[in-house]
């Protein structure tokens, strides 16, 4: 019998999706009639492939029950049209300037610097954050320097569902839609030492902060931008580790920023799938700043080298960010984008003139 499932290589990830088949990164099976009623059909596992309903790894090959093609898209498209038909309207609207801007854990730091540079191109912003101390100070300032008509605040812990849930709602009574969400708050539990000497308490807090609290906000993100006619765009912030290279010293909090990266694609490719093109989901990566969470581990000679060499403050990384974020909107681009403040070409750069020129020695830290 002729397998009636059709191996081939997927040029253009982005093509929408039909009913009949489905495409991933790697093999693209088209189902074909002649599948009704066969079970367990295998086709060999060229390389790793993403698990999904109706698709189970039977030692190195995939095991394919009947129809499940069908049945993956059928339930994703019902669910699609589910929130969608909580909006209520259905044409599609233009997304112009000024933006509505929600920015987690924006209270001090990059996520501060975000915000205020956003306020300064005339947009609306929405700050949030764990304490409530420091949301009433963050508010109070902003106010003061920008009106009381373009910002907000609330407390909220991305790891909480209940929470998001209301920061949603939030953002809806404040402003009725948010055109970009980021997803800055992150946590390394200022803990520097051997993975080995890290405490319980201080794994739970990187770990449910950087990875569950992310994808709670992804999804309430998305469901939220699903029902707004003009979509919405969510960005991503990742960190060292991000690009698997190892982080010694802060293994888990680089385990973590390694998984946005992989939801980050996950969720470009769910969203391809449901044919859905007015929300997109993308990666910004701010690279070394001066932050409390990176100035509390420059305890060792490399570490100070590397933070003279390639770190910036706040305010100069999101002057650089800030406009690079509202240029997709302004384009009406299609197509997910990752952000990135530090080039390689741009650390090379660095570091080349500190070797040879000794540019930025102690700029920030007085070196051994």
């Amino acid at each position: 019998m002729t397998c009636p499932f059709r191996l081939s290589a997927i040029p253009n990830l982005r093509a929408p999706v039909s009913m009949a088949s489905i495409s991933f990164p790697v093999l693209s099976f088209s189902h074909s009639s002649t599948a009704r009623g066969l079970v367990g059909s295998q086709v060999t596992r060229y390389s790793p492939f993403p698990i999904v309903e109706g698709l189970t790894f039977v030692n190195r090959t995939l095991n394919f029950c009947a129809a499940s093609p069908r049945r993956i898209l059928d339930a994703g498209s019902r669910r699609v049209r589910a929130i969608r038909a909580e909006s209520p309207q259905e044409k599609e609207e233009p997304m112009l300037p000024p933006y509505n801007v929600l920015i987690t854990g924006s209270t001090k730091g990059i996520g501060y610097a975000l915000a205020k540079e956003f306020l300064r191109a005339g947009d609306n912003v929405l700050i949030c954050s764990r304490s409530a101390e420091r949301v009433e100070s963050a508010v109070k300032c902003l106010k003061e320097e920008y009106g009381d008509h373009h910002v907000w605040g609330t407390v909220c812990d991305v790891r909480v569902g209940k929470d998001v849930e209301a920061l949603v709602s939030f953002a809806r009574d404040k402003l009725k839609y948010i055109d970009i969400w980021i997803n800055n708050a992150g946590s390394n539990a200022y803990s520097y030492k051997p993975l080995a000497e890290t405490s319980d308490d201080d794994l739970m807090e990187v770990v449910t902060t950087n990875t569950l609290g992310l994808m709670i906000c992804c999804r309430e993100a998305i469901k939220m931008m699903l029902t707004q006619p003009r979509g919405g765009h969510v960005f991503n912030v990742d960190g060292a580790g991000s690009d698997g290279r190892p982080t010694p010293r802060f293994a888990a909090y680089g385990a973590t920023k390694r998984s946005v990266v992989h939801l980050t694609k996950s969720l470009q490719a769910e969203l391809q799938m449901q044919d859905i093109k007015n929300v997109m989901v993308h990666n910004l990566s701010p690279g070394m700043v001066t932050t409390d969470l990176l100035m509390s581990g420059a305890t060792t000679k490399q570490a100070k080298f590397f933070i003279n060499i390639l770190a910036e403050p706040p305010e100069v990384v999101a002057a650089y960010l800030v406009p690079c974020i509202r240029s997709v909107p302004m384009s009406r681009a299609k197509k997910p984008t990752y952000i990135r403040f530090l080039t390689g070409l741009k650390a090379y750069s660095q570091i080349f003139s500190r070797l040879a020129f000794g540019a930025r020695r102690n700029k920030y830290l007085v070196e051994d």
